[in-house]
């Protein structure tokens, strides 16, 4: 019997899923937003019991125009099953996973490590993959160390912010969770690739 394209293996299968990027054009970006914000909000209500939509709108949005960002949506057989957001620093060597989620529903699946490979052999010439979680994601922190390599290097908070996200205005909160959070590397190598 042979697999079809849309065949998916059962569950505890040995054969690991293959997940292609494809960069989100902007009548998808709608789309695209209210996945993201539905995946990130499961967690913060967990935490916090509120769903303030995160990231917002026009953080996405600002990241889909910007000359060194590329906006993609995770497919698996041709189908929707997440979205990324990298932000490109060629002259340095690093680049940054800005926005990673997997949709509600296909987790456990092992789409996200596909993803993960995707987007690093979408980018073979990267040194240093940065990105950063909110402390209390642990299911993220899991992720990034213990399956894809990436170390915690440094841990943002009110007493030291980041400077790319520096403290609001007096009087106005903060989003739930991002007053503190942990920035992963990932230093690339030849000799071990994700």
């Amino acid at each position: 019997m042979t697999n079809s394209p849309t065949h998916t293996p059962p569950a505890g299968s040995t054969v690991p899923p293959v997940v292609t990027l494809a960069p989100v054009l902007s009548d998808e970006l709608p789309d695209l937003i209210s996945r993201m914000q539905c995946a990130f909000a499961q967690a913060v209500r967990e935490q916090f019991g509120t769903s303030e939509p995160i990231p917002s709108a026009e953080e996405i949005q600002q990241a889909h125009t910007a000359e060194h960002s590329d906006v993609y949506h995770l497919l698996h057989h041709g189908e929707r099953v997440g979205g990324a957001v990298v932000r490109r620093h060629e002259d340095t060597g690093r680049n940054s996973l800005d926005l990673f989620f997997i949709d509600l529903g296909m987790h456990n699946r092992g789409l996200g490590l596909a993803a993960w490979k995707a987007i690093e052999a979408r980018y073979p010439a990267t040194r240093i993959w940065e990105t950063v979680t909110p402390y209390f994601e642990q299911r993220n922190i899991h992720f990034y160390i213990n399956t894809c390599g990436f170390h915690a290097v440094e841990f943002f908070n009110p007493h030291h912010r980041d400077p790319e996200h520096p403290a609001p205005a007096e009087g106005t909160p903060e989003p739930p969770g991002m007053e503190a959070f942990f920035r992963f590397e990932k230093v690339m190598s030849e000799a071990t690739p994700c």
